[in-house]
């Protein structure tokens, strides 16, 4: 018990850490009233994501095909997914493409709305990135070794910044 305390105070310090660097990326990033970036710059971590996405599912057709192949998992797993329970590194894939499907979708539509209105700053193109790159880490985490309390940090981290992107965007429209 005393090791499982342990790692999340030490989680809990790395996250305070996050939550300081994204504080000074809000602070010291150029403010709402210099807008006017191109729009590229936040088209690219949107694609990015999108990428990450791709390639997420592209693991999660060659796992699942690998697993069939070996014969790790029978097809008929695959029709109703309630018998025949494959391994567990199986649908490591599947379950980080459907986290990529989920919140992510809050990500799209700020992203898509703040090109719609032009309303953008460098802090947001920078936290856009942030955003990608914990989700980059989470879905990392997630297929490779899956440890679930690093797992969770990264979620938190992306979520964390992804409410910031949210709040600020909200400030400069509302």
């Amino acid at each position: 018990m005393r090791s499982v305390r342990a790692i999340y105070l030490l989680i809990g310090v790395i996250l305070v850490g996050f939550v300081a660097m994204l504080a000074a990326i809000v602070i010291l990033t150029p403010g709402a009233a210099q807008f006017g970036h191109e729009p590229q710059a936040l088209i690219r971590p949107v694609v990015a994501l999108a990428a990450l996405t791709a390639l997420v599912w592209c693991l999660m057709a060659a796992w699942r095909n690998l697993a069939v192949i070996r014969g790790n998992v029978a097809l008929r797993y695959f029709r109703s997914y309630a018998s025949d329970w494959p391994a567990e590194w199986v649908e490591r894939p599947a379950k980080a493409y459907m986290n990529l499907l989920e919140l992510p979708v809050l990500f799209y539509v700020a992203c898509a709305l703040m090109l719609v209105t032009g309303k953008f700053d460098g802090a947001q193109i920078v936290l856009a990135w942030v955003f990608v790159f914990a989700r980059c880490v989470h879905a990392f985490i997630h297929i490779g070794f899956n440890y679930v309390p690093l797992r969770f940090a990264a979620f938190f981290a992306g979520s964390v910044t992804l409410g910031v992107l949210w709040a600020r965007f909200a400030a400069q429209n509302l």
